[in-house]
């Protein structure tokens, strides 16, 4: 082995070893807490924290070195309540300035200021004017602070800090003076009719938004593809123009069945062509003879023919029970009892179901209230009241 390997050998073992040195090192030095962390505190702790600052800035001012200024042991920030209470809101105080602070309090300070070469000269201040031949000059700058200087604010701000910590929260102003102007200026002639705005006028508002969203964005298209705006506009206008005609239809057919002539008898075969008293007698006999489901088909025409006496419909034999049911508007209080005694009687005379005496009461009960024109509840009903 020649004495060049050795050499060698040596110089890598070497940097192996410092290598190895540093890492150690950097693992044994203490990791400086990350800005981003706080720390949830209390305001007691926060004014232990707040006294532990200023007397490490007070000992950096005095040693200015790496081990007293090291920024590592200004701590996490911390997120504390507002007031001492439980539920309280809370704000982060944040101390990246005093971390700053003591890195460059570990050098010495530097002279700011320019120096003649005379001692005991002051120093020479520029004008901004400009000199006496009518050059321009630099403006002057204001001398920066030293960091001495910084360290003695940080211990003026730290001291304000705590002592802002004793200092209950103001109280909130009752503002009665506002109050009574605001009740006065309200209580005027231009106001009188001011009121909130209800559902139905929010919800217009919306939909009238919505549409000149609508029509900002047809034009828009308009302006890159022609055809596109006017497919939206047109098919806005058709949409427009089906819904009021099928209001329109719904309208006057809601209203037709009740324009029937007072003079126009009841058409032949028609329910209301006998009289409902005595469909409710023959419904009354059936029962009385123990045949219910004639007895409730009985009551079901009594009812019909009461109604259609009333007008409710035009008189017409060849409806079904669902097509005389869907002649009653939404908004009649006769339609519930009358939907209730139409699935009672389809399910007992066109289904096959047995009937018996319960069932014949309730059907008697619904055709009585819509006989004496209340439905299905006590209140009365358009029609009128029975005869």
């Amino acid at each position: 082995m020649t004495a060049r390997s050795l050499f060698a050998g040596a110089v890598l073992a070497a940097t192996l070893a410092a290598a190895q040195a540093r890492a150690d090192t950097l693992a044994a030095a203490p990791a400086a807490q990350p800005a981003s962390h706080w720390h949830e505190a209390s305001l007691d702790e926060y004014r232990d924290h707040l006294q532990t600052l200023a007397s490490l800035v007070e000992a950096c001012a005095k040693a200015r070195d790496i081990k007293t200024c090291d920024p590592a042991l200004v701590g996490p920030d911390d997120h504390i309540p507002t007031i001492q209470s439980a539920n309280a809101e809370r704000r982060l105080v944040r101390y990246g300035w005093l971390r700053v602070l003591l890195s460059k309090a570990q050098d010495k300070d530097k002279v700011q200021q320019e120096r003649t070469d005379q001692p005991g000269a002051k120093p020479v201040v520029k004008s901004a004017t400009g000199a006496k031949d009518g050059t321009p000059e630099e403006p002057t700058r204001p001398p920066q602070r030293t960091t001495t200087q910084l360290l003695q604010d940080a211990t003026t701000r730290l001291a304000q800090d705590l002592a802002q910590t004793y200092v209950p929260p103001a109280a909130m102003p009752a503002h009665a003076e506002e109050r009574n102007a605001m009740k006065q200026v309200l209580a005027g002639r231009e106001f009188r009719d001011l009121r909130e705005r209800s559902q139905q006028e929010s919800a217009l508002e919306k939909f009238g938004n919505w549409l000149n969203r609508l029509f900002e964005s047809a034009a828009k298209f308009s302006a890159q593809s022609p055809w596109i705006g006017r497919v939206v506009v047109w098919g806005f206008i058709l949409a427009v123009c089906i819904g009021l005609v099928w209001g329109l239809l719904q309208l006057e057919r809601r209203w037709r069945i009740r324009l029937v002539p007072e003079s126009s008898g009841p058409a032949p075969g028609a329910a209301s062509a006998r009289d409902w008293q005595l469909w409710l007698e023959d419904a009354r006999q059936a029962a009385a003879a123990g045949q219910w489901r004639e007895a409730i088909h009985f009551v079901y025409w009594a009812s019909i023919s009461r109604l259609e006496s009333r007008r409710l419909w035009p008189a017409d034999r060849a409806r079904t029970p669902r097509e005389y049911l869907s002649l009653v508007a939404a908004e009649d209080p006769r339609k519930a009892g009358l939907a209730t005694l139409t699935g009672s009687f389809e399910r007992i005379w066109y289904g096959g179901r047995a009937a018996g005496e319960s069932d014949y009461r309730k059907a008697e009960q619904l055709a009585t209230a819509l006989i004496s024109g209340s439905g299905a509840s006590a209140g009365p009903a358009r029609g009128g009241s029975a005869q």
